[in-house]
């Protein structure tokens, strides 16, 4: 007969559900939107800051993606302190298959044939200009082989590298400095990130220019720098709750497994 889950194993269980539904569903929706570039500076109603790099100048123009990828990386970090490199592991694998399998279903949807009825209801546009429906429907929904095969190997290098840095710092900080960690493993692992998913998806696979890869690259990374040490509170605040749930005594016993753990790999 299993004996019966104790309190604080259920706990344990409970807080890695939440993570990993936090984790899963914002790296999902990251990948969904992360086809628009949208304009930075239009956001605020300024114009292009055209700021001179070389022979060109550059605007900051990034993937809608990075508005909420700082909470996946937030998350990345939690997971690594509480469940070490392999619970961040299991989830990013897992998070990888659930992306395929969104990209699959979405694949199929917009090859189904259209309704007549809604094309024809949804034929115009508030200002009353005709459009295809189903065209607009796919292509915003349908993203290339490029973006999907890109996305994916920069999400896995950057998480797996986010991981082995973040236990890497904790040799030198031990329990202390959770800002460090967080941030030195972040900083390194979306530098990766950014250029990756981009010379993939849109420079072998796509028509981009690699200055337009470049371009946009750093500018995304350039915004997660910034968010990764502004986010730093919350990581903080979110260390206090779980400590709060957990206990204090019960989540440095965590604390401490996850980081033997991950030396011992």
């Amino acid at each position: 007969m299993n004996p019966t889950p104790s309190s604080q194993e259920k706990k344990r269980t409970f807080l890695f559900l939440v993570l990993s539904g936090i984790f899963i569903s914002n790296a999902l929706l990251a990948e969904l939107v992360g086809v628009k570039i949208f304009s930075g500076e239009a956001v605020f109603g300024l114009p292009g800051a055209q700021i001179p790099l070389g022979g060109s100048k550059l605007d900051f123009n990034l993937t809608a993606g990075v508005i909420i990828w700082p909470v996946v990386f937030i998350t990345t970090d939690i997971i690594n302190e509480y469940f070490g490199k392999e619970g961040v592991k299991k989830i990013s694998v897992l998070t990888v298959l659930l992306i395929l399998y969104a990209f699959l279903v979405i694949t199929v949807t917009t090859g189904l044939p259209p309704a007549q009825f809604w094309i024809d209801v949804n034929s115009t546009d508030q200002q009353g200009n005709s459009f295809n429906i189903d065209y607009a429907f796919n292509a915003v929904y349908r993203q290339g082989l490029g973006i999907i095969i890109g996305s994916v190997i920069a999400f896995l290098v950057a998480q797996f590298l986010d991981a082995t840095v973040f236990h890497w710092l904790r040799k030198y900080t031990g329990s202390k400095k959770i800002w460090l960690r967080a941030t030195g493993s972040t900083l390194v692992s979306q530098l990766v990130d950014s250029f990756v998913v981009l010379f993939v998806a849109f420079f072998l696979f796509g028509n981009w220019t690699m200055e337009q890869v470049l371009s946009v690259s750093l500018m995304n990374y350039m915004y997660k720098f910034a968010v990764a040490i502004l986010l730093t509170p919350l990581l903080y605040v979110a260390h206090y709750l779980i400590d709060a749930y957990l206990g204090e005594k019960n989540a440095e016993q965590l604390v401490q497994e996850a980081a033997t753990e991950s030396k011992a790999e």
